[in-house]
């Protein structure tokens, strides 16, 4: 197992930062489509409409744990480990999928009838669950081993197809369940294309069959991974079903909307966590030096790019809110959200690492701790301050994480301690100098303030020796093995 693991580490070593330049790059240019794409369909469907389907989608996402039961995680860590055994695991895992599927369809159909009226609902958004599950799995097998460039590849065309059926949608006035067919037929896609992928470049041998004593083995590891993905959609999912309780659909409409600049910068983090995380995992049983470092630098990448994005936001919502055609409502939400990003990216960081040192469930209660606060502070303060409350929300639960997150991970570990302070303090300095220079732009088009902002932060992080010269000498090391590989194929 040391061998396997000395090798895995290596190979997936070298190919981690240029697979985060790739799987970064895809994830940019989808999300910036994908936010055409939901202005366009929030605009089609007018405030009332789209909070009737930003609520399915809540739903979808608080059911879709059953569709997973936390395997997705622990094959990721598993496969990238033990390559070899990665087709006997795969061919289990999609076999268990279509029993979880099904029982994560029933779940949705109450909840959908029950909870939110939606009970037109019901068959499109049920197949948009087992699209999504069935997809998320085979794409996991991608990063396990280290080849995020076939993901990548799968992103954009996700996007195309979502946005061709939505442009369609909209110009001959399509209702709720239209686009929700139209976002799972680009899982559909996602499916026949890994499978394809995974036989023709011999990622692994998939032998289809289930393995009643893997899943008995796999099924306590991967629980904590279960009850960790549900308290997180929990805590990012809950307000909108409870400010539906309490408020209008246009509300809901009001508040998503805004959430959806926010939620889109997710990708960011979550396209290097994916990425590092098989390796953090490995090196875990094969370097402990190695994991401390790699830890450390995940966390700063994270910081360097969460922290601007923060001030920028903050400062330029109103010029943002002209671009995405938000509703006018929607302005004072995103900029609330946007005191949130700089937890939202760090937290990726503590999670991966909580993951990939076998302590999946100290993961579980850091994230149930911030759900608490988060029910809880929503439960007070929706009924009386409505949308805004939920926005506030968010950014206290993503706080609260942040916190959980970094104190669990040096319990009885101090070896793994971040030294938060000294890896913090330049990059922040640099983002409020960005602050500044952004201020008397706001006036003006984000064409104008955005490189404006973004050139004075670059600045700043040059002149404060915010990366140091090994950091650099990394990144380019990854982009030219990146561009070699690319050439010799």
């Amino acid at each position: 197992m040391s061998d396997q693991a000395d090798g895995a580490a290596a190979e997936l070593g070298t190919r981690a930062v240029s697979n985060v330049l790739f799987i970064f790059g895809a994830r940019v240019v989808s999300r910036v489509l994908s936010l055409v794409v939901v202005v366009v369909l929030a605009t089609a469907l007018g405030d009332t409409n789209y909070g009737r389907y930003t609520t399915l989608i809540a739903y979808l996402a608080l059911v879709s744990v059953i569709a997973d039961l936390g395997f997705n995680p622990l094959y990721t860590r598993e496969a990238a480990r033990n390559r070899q055994a990665l087709g006997d695991y795969l061919g289990t895992l999609l076999v268990l999928k279509l029993a979880l599927a099904v029982a994560a369809s029933v779940v949705l159909a109450v909840a959908l009838v029950f909870g939110a009226g939606l009970g037109s609902l019901i068959l499109p958004g049920a197949a948009l669950l087992v699209a999504t599950a069935y997809a998320n799995l085979l794409r996991n097998t991608f990063y396990a081993v280290g080849r995020a460039e076939f993901d990548a590849i799968a992103i954009i065309a996700e996007i195309v197809i979502q946005g061709g059926l939505i442009f369609y949608g909209a110009r001959h006035n399509a209702g709720v369940s239209f686009y929700v067919w139209a976002y799972a037929a680009s899982f559909v896609f996602t499916i026949a294309y890994s499978l394809v992928v995974i036989r023709v470049f011999h990622l692994g041998r998939v032998r289809l069959g289930f393995d009643v004593n893997l899943v008995r083995r796999w099924f306590p590891l991967a629980l904590p991974f279960a009850f960790t993905f549900f308290l997180t959609n929990l805590y990012f999912r809950a307000d909108v079903p409870i400010l539906q309780h309490f408020r209008s659909f246009a509300e809901v409409g009001w508040y998503t909307f805004a959430y959806k600049p926010f939620e889109a910068l997710q990708f960011i983090p979550l396209a290097i966590q994916v990425v590092v995380y098989p390796l953090l995992g490995v090196y875990f049983v094969a370097d402990i030096s190695q994991l401390k470092l790699a830890y450390a630098r995940f966390f700063k990448v994270l910081l360097l790019l969460g922290w601007p994005l923060t001030v920028g936001t903050f400062v330029l919502v109103h010029p943002i809110g002209r671009l995405f055609r938000l509703f006018p409502q929607s302005e004072a939400s995103l900029r609330i959200l946007a005191i949130a990003i700089v937890f939202l990216f760090a937290n990726s960081a503590f999670y991966a690492m909580l993951n990939a040192t076998n302590r999946q469930h100290l993961n579980a209660w850091a994230t149930g701790l911030a759900a608490a606060i988060n029910i809880a502070l929503n439960l007070i303060f929706i009924p009386f301050y409505g949308y805004l409350a939920a926005s506030a929300t968010t950014v206290v639960t993503e706080a609260s994480l942040c916190i959980f997150g970094w104190w669990f991970i040096q319990r009885n570990r101090p070896e793994l301690r971040l030294p938060v302070i000294n890896l913090s303090w330049r990059i922040l300095l640099a983002g409020a100098a960005m602050g500044v220079v952004l201020y008397p732009l706001s006036r003006f088009s984000i064409f104008i303030s955005l490189p404006a902002g973004g050139l004075a932060y670059l600045v700043a992080i040059y002149l404060i020796r915010a990366i140091d010269p090994e950091e650099w000498r990394l990144a380019r090391q990854g982009v030219l093995s990146r561009l070699r590989r690319s050439r010799a194929a």
